[in-house]
């Protein structure tokens, strides 16, 4: 049993973050690697292609109930990163980029356990004051 609806989709959020935090890592692990390129992990123009096909149907006429919802089959991508600028070596991970990047997953990352967490609470305390009467 899920708390809300939105579970599924935060806990698919933080998988995301989770594997974006790996990218990241793997870039600045090869910093120094010859003709290494950065990678990154890609859901965000995934998501907005999808979002901008859906559809919202109105099954009465004094409301509307429900948005079409296609997401479950939107997976990110890993890509190379174009137009960085290479290094002698043929690299292109730019320190200070991936640590920026890695602070705002983090930031993210911790705003989505927040979010499971109240939504966790909020679950469990309807539970308990359905179980009281």
């Amino acid at each position: 049993m899920e708390a809300s609806s939105i579970t599924n989709k935060l806990f698919e959020q933080l998988n995301f973050r989770a594997e974006k935090q790996k990218v990241i890592s793997s870039n600045i692990a090869n910093i120094n690697t010859p003709n290494y390129k950065t990678k990154e992990l890609v859901f965000e123009d995934e998501l907005n292609l999808q979002v901008n096909s859906l559809k919202m149907r109105q099954t009465n006429s004094k409301h509307i109930s429900s948005i079409d919802n296609n997401l479950s089959n939107i997976n990110p991508k890993l890509l190379e990163v174009p137009g960085l600028q290479e290094q002698n070596d043929g690299n292109n991970v730019n320190l200070d980029s991936q640590m920026s990047e890695m602070s705002k997953n983090k930031i993210l990352y911790d705003a989505i356990q927040s979010s499971i967490r109240k939504d966790s609470n909020l679950f469990k305390s309807v539970i308990e004051s359905s179980s009281k009467n």
